[in-house]
């Protein structure tokens, strides 16, 4: 019989067992400058006092046998012909991933996000597995926090919850089951053994892409209703969805500033229920809601404006690990001052998105892309991510409480990056609780005591829809 962590230790050792970067995580990999164009996020975890550090390590070294691609770093290749590759590295040093500091008093939430922001505009060592993480002790209260900072290479917001639900105890004394060490066993590649990959990766697709050019010819011309809709469709997809107002442009996105917002997930579902949308339309909704004050309170009328919106394509067969998703783009309700029939217009527009027959139309050429001259691959990433206002992602966190070496696992809140989008808001629920990062360019939203107030308010009027 197995158990369920017997189960979820079973999965896990399957995570990142693909050498090859995904044609998603590859174009990110290419195309990265930081900070202003950075695929690097911050995942910080607020919990209920301090691990004790002999413990924590032992967790990690744990964890690293089994889930070693987070022992892994990435090999490009020389000539940007394919993807790059994943390789162990042979000089892995857990010190240097894993650090410790202590607040100064008073120790609030706010000390621990200035120290997040800083850490995340601090570019990742491309050369060492892509993560480093930091245990903050001296929270008021006794708390403590741990903030991962993590390239999306190796995971997007789902793969997050798929990690953490599995390598997480469910009580406070779990006791560390002796895994089996792969470590020895992963492969190890060097630049020129990447380019050989490549080439041969390369050789191996050019049939496929012509047999794949082939079938859309010949289903275009058995269907040239359904080829002409597709067509329309992707020229929706890919067009900007609506202009982007002039206060809203230029920036650095050099200047990473968060803020934290949180409220209970059975209240922001009912206020989306209210109004006939999802808890995730209420909570773009509110988003939409704090811009609009703030801009108003800086006497500037907000339109409706674009923003972006990954939706997950992962399925059950997909490895755990990486990014499965696409992106949307559409014209966001901003204008609109009523909550409720903002909500409704969401659902209204969301849904409409959804529906479009090409809405993957990017992840049909991304593997093409990564064939291109970087300079070709990063001006069209630009010209997509630069489409939009705000990046707004949500989806379901742990719904059972958890343990970091013993301790209680209380938020969880993402900060994603700002590549191309002056802000990105990004929401997961964790044990009944919406924990909403936001993170923006403070040289587009230079009031921030303005811009959290108005956040908060932007929120709490959408919440006030469940009474």
């Amino acid at each position: 019989m197995v158990t369920a962590a017997g189960q979820a230790l079973t999965e896990l050792e399957q995570w990142g067992r693909n050498i090859d970067l995904n044609p998603l995580d590859a174009l990110m990999w290419r195309t990265e400058k930081p900070p202003s164009n950075s695929w690097a996020g911050i995942v910080l975890m607020v919990l209920e006092s301090a691990p004790s550090w002999k413990r924590l390590v032992e967790a990690h070294e744990w964890g690293l046998k089994i889930v070693p691609r987070f022992r892994d770093r990435i090999i490009s290749p020389p000539v940007p012909l394919g993807p790059p590759l994943w390789s162990t590295d042979t000089h892995f040093d857990l010190s240097y991933h894993l650090r410790r500091v202590k607040l100064p008093e008073p120790g609030t939430l706010n000390q621990v996000l200035e120290l997040a922001q800083t850490q995340a505009v601090i570019p990742l060592d491309r050369r060492r597995s892509p993560w480093v993480a930091t245990l903050i002790e001296g929270l008021e209260d006794g708390r403590a926090a741990y903030i991962l900072q993590a390239h999306h290479v190796l995971m997007d917001g789902a793969g997050a919850t798929e990690l953490f639900g599995r390598i997480l105890d469910r009580t406070p004394d779990g006791t560390l089951v002796e895994p089996p060490d792969h470590s020895s066993s992963r492969p190890q590649f060097g630049a020129q053994d990447a380019l050989g990959h490549s080439l041969f990766q390369m050789a191996r697709g050019i049939p496929h892409t012509l047999g794949l050019a082939g079938q859309v010819v010949a289903n275009a011309a058995r269907s040239p209703r359904r080829a002409i809709e597709y067509a329309r469709s992707a020229t929706r997809v890919m067009s900007p969805p609506a202009p982007i107002p002039a206060f809203l442009r230029g920036g650095s996105r050099t200047s990473w500033r968060f803020g934290a917002l949180d409220c209970e997930l059975a209240v922001l579902k009912a206020a989306g229920k209210s109004a006939g949308g999802t808890v995730n339309d209420a909570f773009v909704a509110a988003v939409l809601g704090g811009l609009r004050r703030y801009f108003i309170s800086l006497g500037c009328e907000l339109p409706d404006i674009p923003i972006s919106m990954p939706v997950s394509v992962r399925t059950q067969y997909d490895d755990m690990g990486g990014n499965r998703f696409t992106g949307a783009f559409f014209s966001a309700p901003a204008s609109i001052s009523d909550p409720a029939e903002r909500i409704r217009t969401m659902r209204q527009r969301v849904s409409a998105v959804r529906e479009e027959p090409a809405l993957d139309v990017m992840g049909s050429i991304t593997p093409l892309l990564n064939f291109a001259p970087s300079a070709v691959v990063s001006s069209a990433m630009h010209a997509t991510t630069s489409m939009a206002v705000t990046t707004v992602s949500s989806w379901p966190g742990l719904a059972e409480p958890s343990y970091v070496a013993g301790k209680l696992f209380e938020r969880m809140y993402v900060f994603g990056p700002l590549p191309g989008t002056p802000m990105c808001a990004a929401m997961c629920s964790h044990v009944g609780t919406c924990c909403i990062g936001i993170n923006v360019d403070a040289d587009i939203f230079a009031e921030l005591p303005a811009l959290w107030t108005a956040m908060r308010d932007g929120l709490d009027e959408v919440l006030a829809l469940a009474a």
